[in-house]
Protein backbone atom coordinates (compact mmCIF):
# COMPACT_ATOMS: atom_id res chain seq x y z
CA UNK A 1 0.00 0.00 0.00
CA UNK A 2 3.36 2.31 0.73
CA UNK A 3 4.89 1.36 -2.27
CA UNK A 4 0.81 2.47 -4.04
CA UNK A 5 1.26 6.01 -2.53
CA UNK A 6 5.21 6.53 -3.42
CA UNK A 7 4.21 6.07 -6.97
CA UNK A 8 0.99 8.27 -7.06
CA UNK A 9 3.29 10.71 -5.22
CA UNK A 10 5.86 10.16 -7.76
CA UNK A 11 3.39 10.36 -10.76
CA UNK A 12 1.91 13.77 -9.17
CA UNK A 13 5.15 15.34 -8.82
CA UNK A 14 6.40 14.29 -12.64
CA UNK A 15 2.98 15.96 -13.40
CA UNK A 16 3.38 19.22 -11.85
CA UNK A 17 6.61 19.56 -12.63
CA UNK A 18 5.93 19.83 -16.21
CA UNK A 19 2.66 22.07 -15.52
CA UNK A 20 3.22 24.25 -18.31
CA UNK A 21 3.01 21.37 -20.81
CA UNK A 22 -0.60 20.46 -18.98
CA UNK A 23 -1.62 23.82 -19.43
CA UNK A 24 -0.36 24.54 -22.73
CA UNK A 25 -1.61 20.74 -24.18
CA UNK A 26 -4.83 21.76 -22.75
CA UNK A 27 -5.15 25.04 -24.36
CA UNK A 28 -4.22 23.69 -28.18
CA UNK A 29 -6.54 20.92 -27.30
CA UNK A 30 -9.87 23.09 -26.60
CA UNK A 31 -9.11 25.68 -29.31
CA UNK A 32 -8.85 22.92 -31.83
CA UNK A 33 -12.17 21.27 -30.39
CA UNK A 34 -14.36 23.80 -29.46
CA UNK A 35 -13.34 25.88 -33.16
CA UNK A 36 -14.43 21.90 -34.51
CA UNK A 37 -17.75 22.32 -32.40
CA UNK A 38 -18.59 26.00 -33.50
CA UNK A 39 -18.06 25.12 -37.11
CA UNK A 40 -20.76 22.56 -36.90
CA UNK A 41 -24.23 24.02 -37.67
CA UNK A 42 -26.84 23.73 -35.44
CA UNK A 43 -29.90 21.36 -36.47
CA UNK A 44 -32.99 21.95 -36.07
CA UNK A 45 -36.20 19.81 -37.05
CA UNK A 46 -39.64 20.63 -37.04
CA UNK A 47 -42.99 17.98 -37.06
CA UNK A 48 -46.21 17.80 -38.48
CA UNK A 49 -48.40 14.78 -38.85
CA UNK A 50 -50.90 14.36 -41.68
CA UNK A 51 -54.09 12.79 -42.24
CA UNK A 52 -54.59 11.16 -45.70
CA UNK A 53 -58.17 9.93 -46.61
CA UNK A 54 -58.56 7.93 -49.42
CA UNK A 55 -62.16 8.35 -50.88
CA UNK A 56 -63.44 4.78 -52.05
CA UNK A 57 -66.00 5.54 -53.86
CA UNK A 58 -65.46 3.02 -56.42
CA UNK A 59 -64.87 -0.76 -55.48
CA UNK A 60 -61.42 -1.91 -55.15
CA UNK A 61 -61.06 -3.34 -58.55
CA UNK A 62 -62.14 0.04 -60.02
CA UNK A 63 -59.64 1.64 -57.47
CA UNK A 64 -56.76 0.31 -59.24
CA UNK A 65 -55.55 -1.78 -56.40
CA UNK A 66 -57.40 -0.41 -53.27
CA UNK A 67 -56.40 2.13 -50.53
CA UNK A 68 -53.44 0.77 -48.70
CA UNK A 69 -51.22 0.82 -52.05
CA UNK A 70 -52.54 4.01 -53.07
CA UNK A 71 -51.32 5.54 -49.04
CA UNK A 72 -48.06 3.65 -49.89
CA UNK A 73 -47.80 5.84 -53.22
CA UNK A 74 -48.47 9.07 -51.38
CA UNK A 75 -45.84 8.66 -49.24
CA UNK A 76 -43.25 8.10 -52.12
CA UNK A 77 -45.02 11.20 -54.14
CA UNK A 78 -44.78 13.38 -50.42
CA UNK A 79 -40.77 12.78 -50.83
CA UNK A 80 -40.51 12.70 -54.80
CA UNK A 81 -38.17 14.74 -56.83
CA UNK A 82 -40.44 17.04 -58.36
CA UNK A 83 -42.41 17.99 -55.06
CA UNK A 84 -38.47 18.49 -53.41
CA UNK A 85 -37.45 20.75 -56.07
CA UNK A 86 -40.45 23.05 -55.43
CA UNK A 87 -40.07 22.96 -51.96
CA UNK A 88 -36.51 24.29 -52.36
CA UNK A 89 -37.55 26.84 -54.89
CA UNK A 90 -40.14 28.06 -52.91
CA UNK A 91 -37.85 28.35 -49.81
CA UNK A 92 -35.28 29.71 -51.33
CA UNK A 93 -32.97 26.99 -51.17
CA UNK A 94 -32.53 27.02 -54.86
CA UNK A 95 -31.88 30.66 -56.55
CA UNK A 96 -33.48 31.35 -60.02
CA UNK A 97 -31.45 30.34 -62.61
CA UNK A 98 -29.94 27.11 -60.96
CA UNK A 99 -28.33 24.97 -63.16
CA UNK A 100 -29.10 21.11 -63.10
CA UNK A 101 -26.10 20.09 -60.65
CA UNK A 102 -27.33 22.76 -57.75
CA UNK A 103 -31.02 21.54 -58.39
CA UNK A 104 -29.72 18.15 -57.66
CA UNK A 105 -28.04 19.11 -54.86
CA UNK A 106 -31.25 20.54 -53.38
CA UNK A 107 -33.28 18.07 -53.89
CA UNK A 108 -30.48 15.35 -52.85
CA UNK A 109 -30.49 17.47 -49.08
CA UNK A 110 -33.98 17.74 -48.92
CA UNK A 111 -34.87 14.36 -49.66
CA UNK A 112 -32.08 13.23 -47.01
CA UNK A 113 -33.64 15.24 -44.11
CA UNK A 114 -36.98 14.91 -44.71
CA UNK A 115 -38.60 11.75 -43.20
CA UNK A 116 -42.00 10.58 -43.38
CA UNK A 117 -43.12 7.39 -40.77
CA UNK A 118 -46.80 6.05 -41.38
CA UNK A 119 -48.00 6.29 -37.59
CA UNK A 120 -51.50 4.30 -38.75
CA UNK A 121 -53.37 3.64 -41.47
CA UNK A 122 -53.93 7.16 -42.64
CA UNK A 123 -51.79 8.74 -40.95
CA UNK A 124 -48.40 10.12 -41.72
CA UNK A 125 -45.61 12.26 -39.29
CA UNK A 126 -43.19 14.25 -41.62
CA UNK A 127 -40.11 15.90 -39.86
CA UNK A 128 -37.75 18.35 -41.33
CA UNK A 129 -33.93 18.66 -40.61
CA UNK A 130 -32.42 21.31 -41.21
CA UNK A 131 -28.78 22.76 -40.91
CA UNK A 132 -27.34 25.04 -43.16
CA UNK A 133 -24.18 26.49 -41.99
CA UNK A 134 -24.57 29.65 -44.25
CA UNK A 135 -27.74 30.51 -42.06
CA UNK A 136 -28.34 31.69 -38.55
CA UNK A 137 -29.65 29.22 -35.69
CA UNK A 138 -33.16 31.83 -36.13
CA UNK A 139 -32.90 31.40 -39.92
CA UNK A 140 -32.27 27.00 -39.97
CA UNK A 141 -34.97 26.91 -37.25
CA UNK A 142 -37.87 29.13 -39.55
CA UNK A 143 -36.82 26.84 -42.54
CA UNK A 144 -37.08 23.63 -40.97
CA UNK A 145 -41.07 24.57 -40.50
CA UNK A 146 -41.16 26.53 -43.62
CA UNK A 147 -40.32 23.66 -45.43
CA UNK A 148 -42.76 21.58 -44.04
CA UNK A 149 -45.29 24.30 -44.66
CA UNK A 150 -44.00 24.66 -48.72
CA UNK A 151 -43.97 20.54 -48.56
CA UNK A 152 -47.66 20.07 -47.39
CA UNK A 153 -48.77 23.33 -49.63
CA UNK A 154 -47.14 21.47 -53.10
CA UNK A 155 -48.74 18.16 -51.98
CA UNK A 156 -52.10 19.72 -51.94
CA UNK A 157 -51.89 21.26 -54.96
CA UNK A 158 -50.66 18.15 -56.79
CA UNK A 159 -53.23 16.15 -55.45
CA UNK A 160 -56.12 18.60 -56.75
CA UNK A 161 -54.64 18.52 -60.08
CA UNK A 162 -52.94 15.12 -60.03
CA UNK A 163 -55.72 13.38 -60.21
CA UNK A 164 -57.95 14.71 -63.07
CA UNK A 165 -54.78 15.08 -64.68
CA UNK A 166 -53.90 11.57 -64.38
CA UNK A 167 -57.16 10.16 -65.79
CA UNK A 168 -56.70 12.23 -68.56
CA UNK A 169 -53.83 11.13 -69.45
CA UNK A 170 -54.32 7.45 -68.38
CA UNK A 171 -57.51 7.27 -70.80
CA UNK A 172 -54.98 8.58 -73.60
CA UNK A 173 -52.49 5.88 -73.21
CA UNK A 174 -55.31 3.64 -73.06
CA UNK A 175 -56.66 5.16 -76.46
CA UNK A 176 -53.31 4.79 -77.69
CA UNK A 177 -53.22 0.90 -76.60
CA UNK A 178 -56.66 -0.10 -77.35
CA UNK A 179 -56.01 1.24 -81.41
CA UNK A 180 -53.17 -0.22 -81.59
CA UNK A 181 -54.81 -3.73 -80.19
CA UNK A 182 -58.17 -2.92 -82.54
CA UNK A 183 -55.62 -3.05 -85.78
CA UNK A 184 -53.38 -5.96 -84.97
CA UNK A 185 -56.35 -7.49 -84.41
CA UNK A 186 -57.70 -7.12 -87.51
CA UNK A 187 -54.83 -7.87 -88.87
CA UNK A 188 -55.42 -11.27 -87.72
CA UNK A 189 -58.51 -11.18 -88.44
CA UNK A 190 -57.98 -10.96 -92.30
CA UNK A 191 -55.28 -12.74 -92.24
CA UNK A 192 -57.70 -15.88 -90.80
CA UNK A 193 -60.22 -15.14 -93.51
CA UNK A 194 -57.28 -15.33 -96.59
CA UNK A 195 -55.70 -18.50 -95.51
CA UNK A 196 -59.40 -19.85 -94.80
CA UNK A 197 -60.00 -18.83 -97.97
CA UNK A 198 -57.05 -20.55 -99.34
CA UNK A 199 -56.89 -24.00 -97.75
CA UNK A 200 -61.00 -23.64 -98.43
CA UNK A 201 -62.14 -27.57 -97.87
CA UNK A 202 -59.14 -28.56 -95.97
CA UNK A 203 -60.26 -26.34 -93.11
CA UNK A 204 -63.71 -27.66 -91.27
CA UNK A 205 -66.59 -24.76 -90.49
CA UNK A 206 -67.53 -23.40 -87.01
CA UNK A 207 -65.38 -20.91 -84.55
CA UNK A 208 -62.40 -21.93 -83.03
CA UNK A 209 -58.81 -24.03 -84.17
CA UNK A 210 -59.43 -27.91 -85.50
CA UNK A 211 -58.29 -28.77 -81.60
CA UNK A 212 -60.80 -26.61 -79.71
CA UNK A 213 -63.50 -28.32 -82.35
CA UNK A 214 -62.61 -32.06 -81.88
CA UNK A 215 -62.33 -31.60 -78.15
CA UNK A 216 -66.10 -29.75 -77.37
CA UNK A 217 -67.57 -32.78 -79.68
CA UNK A 218 -66.00 -35.11 -78.01
CA UNK A 219 -67.65 -33.23 -75.09
CA UNK A 220 -70.83 -33.17 -76.29
CA UNK A 221 -70.44 -36.55 -77.58
CA UNK A 222 -69.94 -37.44 -74.24
CA UNK A 223 -72.53 -35.89 -72.70
CA UNK A 224 -74.93 -37.87 -76.22
CA UNK A 225 -73.77 -41.15 -75.22
CA UNK A 226 -75.26 -40.53 -71.25
CA UNK A 227 -78.21 -39.06 -72.77
CA UNK A 228 -78.89 -41.90 -75.29
CA UNK A 229 -78.49 -45.14 -72.60
CA UNK A 230 -81.08 -43.36 -70.62
CA UNK A 231 -83.38 -42.47 -73.38
CA UNK A 232 -82.79 -46.15 -74.43
CA UNK A 233 -83.56 -47.53 -70.94
CA UNK A 234 -86.51 -45.43 -71.28
CA UNK A 235 -87.53 -46.74 -74.49
CA UNK A 236 -87.13 -50.48 -72.97
CA UNK A 237 -89.85 -50.18 -70.26
CA UNK A 238 -91.94 -48.81 -72.34
CA UNK A 239 -92.03 -51.39 -74.70
CA UNK A 240 -92.66 -53.70 -71.41
CA UNK A 241 -95.42 -51.87 -70.29
CA UNK A 242 -96.63 -52.29 -73.94
CA UNK A 243 -96.67 -55.28 -74.17
CA UNK A 244 -98.73 -56.43 -70.78
CA UNK A 245 -101.16 -54.04 -72.06
CA UNK A 246 -104.21 -54.81 -73.41
CA UNK A 247 -105.36 -53.13 -76.93
CA UNK A 248 -109.22 -52.96 -75.67
CA UNK A 249 -111.27 -53.30 -72.47
CA UNK A 250 -114.79 -54.76 -72.28
CA UNK A 251 -117.10 -52.22 -70.10
CA UNK A 252 -120.38 -53.30 -68.70
CA UNK A 253 -123.35 -52.12 -69.86
CA UNK A 254 -122.28 -50.46 -73.27
CA UNK A 255 -123.40 -52.10 -76.71
CA UNK A 256 -122.08 -51.77 -80.11
CA UNK A 257 -123.72 -48.17 -80.05
CA UNK A 258 -122.84 -47.11 -77.27
CA UNK A 259 -124.66 -46.40 -73.03
CA UNK A 260 -125.76 -43.59 -71.29
CA UNK A 261 -124.84 -40.39 -71.22
CA UNK A 262 -122.90 -40.98 -67.98
CA UNK A 263 -121.25 -44.12 -68.72
CA UNK A 264 -119.59 -42.24 -71.68
CA UNK A 265 -118.66 -39.62 -69.33
CA UNK A 266 -117.36 -42.07 -67.09
CA UNK A 267 -115.19 -43.95 -69.75
CA UNK A 268 -114.15 -40.50 -70.76
CA UNK A 269 -112.63 -39.55 -66.93
CA UNK A 270 -110.85 -42.89 -66.76
CA UNK A 271 -109.35 -42.48 -69.87
CA UNK A 272 -107.94 -39.08 -68.72
CA UNK A 273 -107.09 -40.92 -65.56
CA UNK A 274 -105.10 -43.41 -67.09
CA UNK A 275 -103.36 -40.39 -69.13
CA UNK A 276 -102.17 -38.67 -65.96
CA UNK A 277 -100.70 -42.10 -64.87
CA UNK A 278 -98.70 -42.74 -67.76
CA UNK A 279 -97.60 -38.93 -67.31
CA UNK A 280 -96.31 -39.85 -64.40
CA UNK A 281 -98.88 -38.14 -61.92
CA UNK A 282 -99.11 -39.85 -58.51
CA UNK A 283 -102.56 -40.40 -56.59
CA UNK A 284 -101.50 -37.63 -54.16
CA UNK A 285 -101.34 -35.10 -56.79
CA UNK A 286 -104.55 -32.34 -56.86
CA UNK A 287 -105.75 -33.09 -60.38
CA UNK A 288 -105.73 -36.92 -59.85
CA UNK A 289 -107.56 -36.58 -56.63
CA UNK A 290 -110.00 -34.38 -58.21
CA UNK A 291 -110.60 -36.71 -61.34
CA UNK A 292 -110.77 -39.55 -58.90
CA UNK A 293 -113.69 -37.53 -57.23
CA UNK A 294 -115.64 -37.00 -60.52
CA UNK A 295 -115.54 -41.05 -61.70
CA UNK A 296 -116.72 -41.97 -58.90
CA UNK A 297 -119.59 -39.25 -58.74
CA UNK A 298 -120.00 -40.47 -62.49
CA UNK A 299 -120.17 -44.13 -61.41
CA UNK A 300 -123.27 -43.77 -58.89
CA UNK A 301 -124.63 -42.04 -61.77
CA UNK A 302 -124.43 -45.07 -64.43
CA UNK A 303 -125.67 -47.10 -62.01
CA UNK A 304 -128.96 -45.03 -61.15
CA UNK A 305 -129.00 -45.58 -65.25
CA UNK A 306 -129.50 -48.90 -65.32
CA UNK A 307 -128.97 -51.01 -68.12
CA UNK A 308 -128.89 -49.26 -71.32
CA UNK A 309 -128.37 -50.96 -75.14
CA UNK A 310 -127.00 -54.41 -74.75
CA UNK A 311 -125.36 -56.53 -72.16
CA UNK A 312 -121.22 -55.02 -72.60
CA UNK A 313 -118.72 -54.03 -75.41
CA UNK A 314 -115.54 -53.97 -76.55
CA UNK A 315 -113.99 -50.50 -76.30
CA UNK A 316 -110.08 -49.15 -76.89
CA UNK A 317 -107.79 -48.89 -73.92
CA UNK A 318 -107.29 -45.51 -72.76
CA UNK A 319 -103.43 -47.16 -71.27
CA UNK A 320 -102.65 -48.40 -74.09
CA UNK A 321 -103.04 -45.73 -76.40
CA UNK A 322 -101.26 -43.19 -73.47
CA UNK A 323 -98.33 -46.04 -74.04
CA UNK A 324 -98.07 -45.83 -77.50
CA UNK A 325 -97.96 -42.28 -77.83
CA UNK A 326 -95.18 -42.03 -74.84
CA UNK A 327 -93.42 -45.10 -76.91
CA UNK A 328 -93.30 -43.17 -79.99
CA UNK A 329 -92.45 -40.14 -78.47
CA UNK A 330 -89.17 -41.76 -76.68
CA UNK A 331 -88.47 -43.99 -80.02
CA UNK A 332 -87.92 -40.14 -81.59
CA UNK A 333 -85.88 -39.09 -79.35
CA UNK A 334 -83.22 -42.40 -79.25
CA UNK A 335 -83.10 -41.66 -83.09
CA UNK A 336 -82.10 -38.39 -82.95
CA UNK A 337 -79.66 -38.52 -80.11
CA UNK A 338 -78.21 -41.79 -82.30
CA UNK A 339 -78.01 -39.36 -85.42
CA UNK A 340 -76.41 -36.65 -83.22
CA UNK A 341 -73.92 -38.97 -82.20
CA UNK A 342 -73.30 -40.32 -85.73
CA UNK A 343 -72.62 -36.52 -86.47
CA UNK A 344 -70.47 -35.97 -84.04
CA UNK A 345 -68.25 -38.87 -84.79
CA UNK A 346 -68.46 -38.06 -88.59
CA UNK A 347 -66.98 -34.87 -87.98
CA UNK A 348 -64.12 -35.98 -85.39
CA UNK A 349 -62.87 -38.36 -87.88
CA UNK A 350 -62.98 -35.47 -90.49
CA UNK A 351 -61.08 -32.88 -88.40
CA UNK A 352 -58.69 -36.01 -87.65
CA UNK A 353 -58.11 -37.24 -91.09
CA UNK A 354 -57.73 -33.22 -92.41
CA UNK A 355 -55.08 -33.10 -89.30
CA UNK A 356 -53.34 -36.27 -90.29
CA UNK A 357 -53.33 -35.33 -93.81
CA UNK A 358 -52.37 -31.69 -93.47
CA UNK A 359 -50.20 -31.10 -90.49
CA UNK A 360 -49.07 -27.93 -91.54
CA UNK A 361 -51.85 -26.33 -92.53
CA UNK A 362 -53.93 -27.41 -89.30
CA UNK A 363 -50.30 -25.99 -87.21
CA UNK A 364 -50.85 -23.06 -88.80
CA UNK A 365 -54.58 -22.60 -88.36
CA UNK A 366 -54.11 -23.21 -84.38
CA UNK A 367 -51.28 -20.57 -84.25
CA UNK A 368 -53.43 -17.95 -86.46
CA UNK A 369 -56.64 -18.91 -84.16
CA UNK A 370 -54.11 -18.76 -80.81
CA UNK A 371 -52.53 -15.18 -82.06
CA UNK A 372 -56.05 -13.62 -82.46
CA UNK A 373 -57.37 -15.13 -79.05
CA UNK A 374 -54.49 -12.99 -77.48
CA UNK A 375 -55.10 -10.02 -79.03
CA UNK A 376 -58.78 -10.37 -78.48
CA UNK A 377 -58.34 -10.76 -74.90
CA UNK A 378 -56.04 -8.19 -74.43
CA UNK A 379 -58.04 -5.60 -76.65
CA UNK A 380 -61.17 -6.57 -73.67
CA UNK A 381 -59.12 -6.16 -71.18
CA UNK A 382 -58.15 -2.57 -71.99
CA UNK A 383 -61.88 -1.32 -72.47
CA UNK A 384 -62.42 -2.62 -69.36
CA UNK A 385 -59.34 -0.48 -68.04
CA UNK A 386 -60.14 2.10 -69.87
CA UNK A 387 -63.99 2.00 -68.53
CA UNK A 388 -62.68 1.76 -64.98
CA UNK A 389 -59.80 5.04 -65.74
CA UNK A 390 -63.02 7.11 -66.98
CA UNK A 391 -64.82 6.03 -64.54
CA UNK A 392 -62.30 7.17 -61.58
CA UNK A 393 -61.94 10.40 -63.16
CA UNK A 394 -65.77 11.25 -63.24
CA UNK A 395 -65.76 10.82 -59.54
CA UNK A 396 -62.75 12.68 -58.50
CA UNK A 397 -64.16 15.49 -61.08
CA UNK A 398 -67.10 15.27 -58.54
CA UNK A 399 -65.49 14.89 -55.42
CA UNK A 400 -62.16 14.53 -54.09
CA UNK A 401 -60.54 11.65 -54.34
CA UNK A 402 -58.15 12.35 -51.89
CA UNK A 403 -58.63 14.41 -48.19
CA UNK A 404 -55.74 15.95 -46.79
CA UNK A 405 -56.06 17.38 -43.25
CA UNK A 406 -53.30 18.96 -41.39
CA UNK A 407 -53.53 17.10 -37.63
CA UNK A 408 -50.80 18.98 -36.23
CA UNK A 409 -49.55 22.20 -38.25
CA UNK A 410 -45.24 22.59 -38.49
CA UNK A 411 -43.71 22.94 -35.08
CA UNK A 412 -41.76 26.31 -34.55
CA UNK A 413 -38.28 24.74 -33.19
CA UNK A 414 -37.05 26.69 -30.09
CA UNK A 415 -33.89 24.63 -29.20
CA UNK A 416 -31.33 22.91 -31.80
CA UNK A 417 -31.72 19.15 -32.22
CA UNK A 418 -28.18 18.56 -32.88
CA UNK A 419 -25.07 18.57 -31.49
CA UNK A 420 -25.64 18.50 -28.28
CA UNK A 421 -23.17 22.01 -27.89
CA UNK A 422 -22.61 22.23 -24.27
CA UNK A 423 -22.36 18.30 -23.86
CA UNK A 424 -19.41 18.81 -26.44
CA UNK A 425 -17.77 21.87 -24.51
CA UNK A 426 -17.59 20.09 -21.80
CA UNK A 427 -16.40 16.88 -22.96
CA UNK A 428 -13.43 18.51 -24.92
CA UNK A 429 -12.58 20.79 -21.93
CA UNK A 430 -12.26 17.56 -19.85
CA UNK A 431 -10.58 16.08 -23.18
CA UNK A 432 -8.22 18.81 -23.13
CA UNK A 433 -7.01 18.32 -19.72
CA UNK A 434 -6.56 14.28 -19.63
CA UNK A 435 -4.35 15.27 -22.52
CA UNK A 436 -2.41 17.80 -20.63
CA UNK A 437 -1.85 15.42 -17.99
CA UNK A 438 -1.27 12.56 -20.27
CA UNK A 439 1.25 14.57 -21.91
CA UNK A 440 3.15 15.21 -18.85
CA UNK A 441 3.38 11.99 -17.44
CA UNK A 442 4.53 10.48 -20.85
CA UNK A 443 6.94 12.85 -20.81
CA UNK A 444 8.30 11.91 -17.50
CA UNK A 445 8.44 8.17 -18.10
CA UNK A 446 10.31 8.81 -21.04
CA UNK A 447 12.92 11.40 -19.47
CA UNK A 448 13.76 8.99 -16.28
CA UNK A 449 14.69 10.67 -13.37
CA UNK A 450 14.57 9.72 -9.81
CA UNK A 451 12.24 11.83 -7.49
CA UNK A 452 13.54 9.40 -4.39
CA UNK A 453 16.57 8.14 -3.01
CA UNK A 454 14.35 4.88 -2.31
CA UNK A 455 13.68 4.90 -6.09
CA UNK A 456 17.69 5.26 -7.61
CA UNK A 457 18.65 2.41 -4.81
CA UNK A 458 16.35 0.19 -6.13
CA UNK A 459 16.93 1.54 -9.70
CA UNK A 460 20.95 1.08 -9.46
CA UNK A 461 21.52 -1.74 -7.32
CA UNK A 462 23.02 0.59 -4.59
CA UNK A 463 23.02 2.07 -1.52
CA UNK A 464 22.02 5.78 -1.40
CA UNK A 465 24.11 7.13 1.57
CA UNK A 466 21.94 10.04 1.68
CA UNK A 467 19.97 13.19 -0.41
CA UNK A 468 20.12 16.90 -0.20
CA UNK A 469 16.50 18.86 -0.17
CA UNK A 470 16.17 21.46 -2.32
CA UNK A 471 17.25 25.02 -0.81
CA UNK A 472 14.64 27.75 -1.84
CA UNK A 473 15.81 31.36 -1.65
CA UNK A 474 13.76 34.30 -1.15
CA UNK A 475 13.97 35.34 -4.72
CA UNK A 476 13.48 31.48 -6.27
CA UNK A 477 10.27 31.97 -3.74
CA UNK A 478 8.97 35.15 -5.03
CA UNK A 479 9.92 34.10 -8.55
CA UNK A 480 7.47 30.52 -7.90
CA UNK A 481 4.78 32.29 -6.87
CA UNK A 482 4.70 34.83 -9.89
CA UNK A 483 4.85 31.73 -12.34
CA UNK A 484 1.87 30.21 -9.74
CA UNK A 485 -0.36 33.19 -10.30
CA UNK A 486 0.36 32.54 -13.86
CA UNK A 487 -0.01 29.34 -14.11
CA UNK A 488 -3.68 30.20 -12.45
CA UNK A 489 -4.48 32.86 -14.75
CA UNK A 490 -3.89 30.59 -17.57
CA UNK A 491 -6.28 27.82 -15.95
CA UNK A 492 -8.78 30.30 -14.94
CA UNK A 493 -8.30 31.81 -18.80
CA UNK A 494 -9.21 28.06 -19.65
CA UNK A 495 -12.62 27.77 -18.04
CA UNK A 496 -13.60 31.01 -18.32
CA UNK A 497 -13.80 30.38 -22.00
CA UNK A 498 -15.84 27.77 -21.50
CA UNK A 499 -18.10 29.08 -18.89
CA UNK A 500 -18.00 31.88 -22.25
CA UNK A 501 -18.95 29.63 -24.80
CA UNK A 502 -21.56 28.01 -22.81
CA UNK A 503 -22.91 31.39 -22.60
CA UNK A 504 -22.39 32.44 -25.81
CA UNK A 505 -24.46 28.99 -26.77
CA UNK A 506 -27.37 29.56 -24.45
CA UNK A 507 -27.82 33.58 -25.59
CA UNK A 508 -28.19 32.23 -29.54
CA UNK A 509 -30.96 29.58 -28.29
CA UNK A 510 -32.63 32.30 -26.40
CA UNK A 511 -32.16 34.48 -29.23
CA UNK A 512 -34.08 31.51 -31.73
CA UNK A 513 -37.11 31.12 -29.08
Amino acid sequence: MTSLYDEFRVALHSVWTRRWLVLAVAWGICILGWLAIASIPNRYDSRARLLVDVNEILPDDAQGGGGRPQLDQIRETLTSARNMEKVAATTGLLPAGANEREKAGAVGMLQKNIKVIPQQDNIFEITSSVAVGSLSDADNAKLASGVLDSLITVFRDDQLRGGRMNAREGLKFLDAQIADREKALREVEARRGAFEAQNIGLIPGGSGSPAQRVEAARAELGQIDSQLVSAQAQLAAANGQLSSTPATINIPGMGSVGGGVARQQLAGAQNELSSMRARGLTDAHPDVIALKSQIASLKAMADREGAGGGGGGNSQNPAYASLSAMRAERQATVSALSSRKAQLTGDIAKITSQQIQNPGIAAEYDRINGEYTAFKAQYDKLLAQREQVRMRGEVQTETDAIKIELLDPPSKPTSPAAPNRPLFLTLVLLAGIGGGIGAAFGLAQVRTSYATAAKLERASGLPVIGSITEVVTPDRHLDRRKKLVWLASGGGALVGLYALLLVVEFIQRGMVA
